[in-house]
């Protein structure tokens, strides 16, 4: 699936991916994958439905669901490269990903966020029911090497 709009190409194509540029955004720019091997990132896309967004061939966006496509779906590691913020792409992106064919009729579309919670309340988002039910593990600063002895 893509579409063009002012110059902007929005693609689930894998083929399109720049790998090393969405490594670099994630390892060293956000606050949630910081130091994330190449390799980490590789196996991510591969095991994940991916969407890029480019401009003039180079990738300036990026998304990822992590699905099983019938019944759950969480949303990561989405970024729009700093020079490109602040023209829509993001509402443009989510839009993009949330009608996608292979994410309908979900049972659950989770996401967490630090700080843009105002975008996904406008595709329908809202904070966890029940939270008292949700469980899980934690691994503060997975993607950082131990030190050696």
């Amino acid at each position: 699936m893509e579409i063009s709009e002012n110059g902007f190409i929005f693609s689930d194509n894998k083929e399109l991916l720049k790998v090393d540029s969405i490594h670099h955004y994630l390892s060293t720019e956000s606050y949630w994958a910081k130091n994330i091997s190449l390799d980490t990132v590789r196996r991510s896309i591969e095991n994940s439905l991916c969407f890029g967004i480019y401009k003039d061939n180079t990738q300036i966006g990026f998304a990822r669901w992590i699905t099983d496509k019938a019944t759950f779906g969480w949303l990561c590691d989405v970024y729009i490269e700093n020079d490109y913020r602040g023209q829509g792409l993001s509402k443009k992106l989510i839009s993009f990903m949330i009608f996608h064919p292979d994410l309908q009729g979900l049972r659950r579309y989770q996401l967490a966020t630090l700080d843009a919670h105002g975008l996904y309340e406008q595709f329908g988002f809202s904070p966890i029911q029940n939270p008292e039910r949700q469980m899980g593990i934690v691994i503060p600063n997975a993607y950082t090497a131990p030190a050696e002895d």
